[in-house]
C-alpha cells in the first residue's frame, strides 16, 4: 500500500515548527507523527527555494505548493540520498553503509551518484547534526507540560471534579483547574485557560498519551486528531506527546500533580461542593499560595522564576479564546452546497464536484479549500434546510432568486399606471404570485416591439374591457386596437331645450 501523500497545510506547519520556532528535525517529526527525512526533505526546499516564514505564512497551500514542488532550474550534479531515511535504516539489524550505498546506487542509475567514500563522508557529516544533550535543560518559554491528576474530588450532585494541572518547564509555574469529565473539549478548554492563567502560549505542549487527545498512541510515532492540531495552530504551538509509560518524559508536570495533590486536593478533601465553579473558586488562593511559596534549594519561587523565565518568552495570544472545532470532509453538490449535518451551506459554484474540509464550531461552520476559507455561515441546525450566500450563485440563478412580485409590478409602473395595474391582476389571479411570472415578463415585453406609450393605451383598453391576459393585450396592440378613437367613458346629459317635456310632465 502506496504511504499516503503529505498535505501542504502538514507541509506548512513544518515549515512553521522548523523556520519560526526553530525546534529539531527530531521534535518536529515526534510532533508531526513522521521521519526527520521528510522534515529534512522540506527544509531543505524551503532553503532551496529561497523562503523564510513570513514569507511562507503569507502564502496560501496552492503558491507555497507551486514554490517547494515545482521543477527546479536547475538539476543537481550529483543525486542527493536522503540521508535522513538513511540514519532510520541503519538502527535496523544487519543493515551497513556498503548496502545502502548499493541501493543508493541501484535507486538512481543514470544518474552521476557519490563513490562510497564520498557517501559515507557525507553522511557522518548529517549524522554529527544530529547528536544531542540527554540531560533536560528547559529553555525558557519552550515548553509546557499538562495531565491529569489520578484522584477525583466527590460533588453534591453525584458527579466528580476531576483535576487537570499544567507546569512550565523552566520555572515549574503551576496552573490547576477542575472539570467535570476529561474529554479531549475537557483537555482543550483547560489548555486554554491554563495558557490565559500564563499571558502566552509556548513552543510545545507535552501531554502524555490520552485517547482524547491523540488518535493514534503509537509508541514511536503518536498522531494527534485534527482537532488538536486545530489548537495548535490557534495558538501558534505544537503537541508533542509523550511516550507512552514513560512518565520520565514529563518529569516536571508528574511534580506538579504530587504538588497539587498534597498542597490543593487534601485541603479541599473535608469541603463539600455543589459543582465545578465552586471547585474553581476554592483553587484560586490556593494556586497562588503554592506558586509563592519558596523553594527549599533554590532562590525565589515559582512565581518570581516564572516572571525572570519563562514569562517574557511566551509568545502572545489571540484576541479570543479557541473555540472547539470539529472536521469533515465534504463534497459539493451539483447545487453548490455542502451536506453537514442534514443541513446545506453553499459555497462558490465554481466548486461543484470538489472534496472540501468542513471545519464545525458551536457557531459556525467554516468551508475550507486547500487550507483556504472560501465560505463560512453561521451554523443551522434545521433538518433539511439551506444557508445560501447569493455570491455563490450563477449569475442567471441569482438573477431569477432576484424577480419579487412587487419587482415586476414596479417595472410596470414605470411604463404606465394601466400597465402597473395589469400586472399586478396577473399576479393575483394566480394562487402562487411566481405562475404569473412568465405572462407579467411577456407582457412586460411588448414595450420594446411597440413602445411604451401604445403599450399603456392597449393596458387601459384591456382595463376597460375587463381582459387583461397577456394574449389580449397583444391582439389589442397586433389589431391597432389602441390607435382608435376610445369612447367617451364620462355619463351622457341630454342638453336642455322646448321639445323635452322634463320631470313635472309626469307629475
Amino acid at each position: 500500500m502506496p504511504t499516503p501523500r503529505i498535505t501542504m497545510r502538514k507541509i506548512k506547519e513544518i515549515l512553521r515548527l522548523k523556520l519560526d520556532v526553530k525546534l529539531s528535525h527530531e521534535r518536529i517529526a515526534q510532533s508531526l507523527a513522521m521521519s526527520k527525512g521528510v522534515v529534512a526533505k522540506y527544509a531543505g526546499l524551503a532553503a532551496t527555494a529561497g523562503l523564510d516564514w513570513p514569507a511562507i505564512r503569507e502564502m496560501d497551500e496552492a503558491a507555497l505548493e507551486r514554490r517547494l514542488l515545482g521543477r527546479p532550474e536547475r538539476q543537481p550534479d550529483f543525486a542527493m540520498p536522503d540521508y535522513g531515511r538513511i540514519h532510520q535504516e541503519l538502527r535496523r539489524k544487519g543493515v551497513t553503509l556498503m548496502l545502502l550505498w548499493e541501493e543508493y546506487q541501484a535507486e538512481y542509475v543514470g544518474q552521476r551518484t557519490w563513490r562510497y567514500t564520498q557517501f559515507c563522508e557525507h553522511y557522518r557529516s548529517f549524522a554529527k547534526t544530529l547528536k544531542r544533550s540527554m540531560r533536560h535543560q528547559h529553555r525558557a518559554g519552550e515548553k509546557l507540560f499538562i495531565d491529569f491528576a489520578g484522584p477525583t474530588l466527590p460533588l453534591a450532585d453525584g458527579g466528580h471534579a476531576h483535576f487537570f494541572v499544567a507546569a512550565l518547564g523552566a520555572s515549574s509555574y503551576t496552573y490547576a483547574c477542575a472539570t467535570p469529565r476529561e474529554t479531549m473539549a475537557d483537555w482543550l478548554d483547560a489548555t486554554a485557560l491554563a495558557l490565559e492563567f500564563y499571558g502566552g502560549s509556548p513552543c510545545l505542549i507535552v501531554p502524555d498519551n490520552p485517547r482524547a487527545l491523540i488518535a493514534d498512541a503509537n509508541r514511536y510515532a503518536p498522531r494527534a486528531n485534527d482537532t488538536v492540531l486545530d489548537f495548535a495552530r490557534y495558538y501558534g504551538t505544537s503537541f508533542l506527546p509523550a511516550r507512552a509509560y514513560h512518565p520520565q518524559d514529563k518529569p516536571k508536570v508528574e511534580s506538579a500533580v504530587q504538588v497539587v495533590e498534597r498542597w490543593i486536593m487534601a485541603r479541599l478533601r473535608h469541603q463539600r461542593f455543589a459543582d465545578i465553579h465552586e471547585v474553581n473558586l476554592a483553587i484560586v488562593p490556593l494556586l497562588k499560595q503554592l506558586n509563592e511559596r519558596p523553594f527549599q534549594k533554590l532562590p525565589g519561587s515559582r512565581a518570581s522564576a516564572f516572571a525572570a523565565l519563562d514569562a517574557p518568552a511566551l509568545q502572545a495570544l489571540p484576541a479570543q479564546r479557541y473555540e472547539i472545532a470539529t472536521f469533515k470532509t465534504v463534497k459539493v453538490h451539483i447545487d453548490y452546497h455542502v451536506e453537514v449535518e442534514k443541513h446545506r451551506y453553499s459555497v462558490p459554484h465554481a466548486l461543484v464536484g470538489q472534496a472540501l474540509e468542513a471545519r464545525i464550531t458551536q457557531s459556525a461552520v467554516e468551508l475550507l479549500h486547500r487550507g483556504q476559507r472560501i465560505a463560512c455561515h453561521a451554523r443551522n441546525s434545521r433538518v433539511g434546510g439551506f444557508s445560501t450566500v447569493a455570491e455563490h450563485m450563477p449569475a442567471a440563478h441569482r438573477a431569477h432568486m432576484e424577480w419579487t412580485p412587487q419587482r415586476l409590478i414596479d417595472w410596470g409602473g414605470a411604463i404606465g399606471p394601466a400597465v402597473a395595474v395589469c400586472v399586478t391582476r396577473l399576479l393575483e389571479e394566480n394562487k402562487h404570485p411566481e405562475h404569473g411570472y412568465r405572462a407579467c415578463l411577456g407582457l412586460l415585453q411588448l414595450a420594446k416591439r411597440y413602445g411604451k406609450p401604445r403599450l399603456e393605451a392597449a393596458c387601459a383598453l384591456a382595463l376597460q374591457i375587463g381582459a387583461c391576459q397577456y394574449r389580449h393585450v397583444n391582439d389589442i396592440l397586433v389589431n391597432n386596437r389602441d390607435r382608435m378613437a376610445r369612447p367617451n367613458s364620462e355619463e351622457w346629459i341630454s342638453p336642455d331645450h322646448a321639445h323635452v317635456r322634463g320631470p313635472r310632465y309626469y307629475q
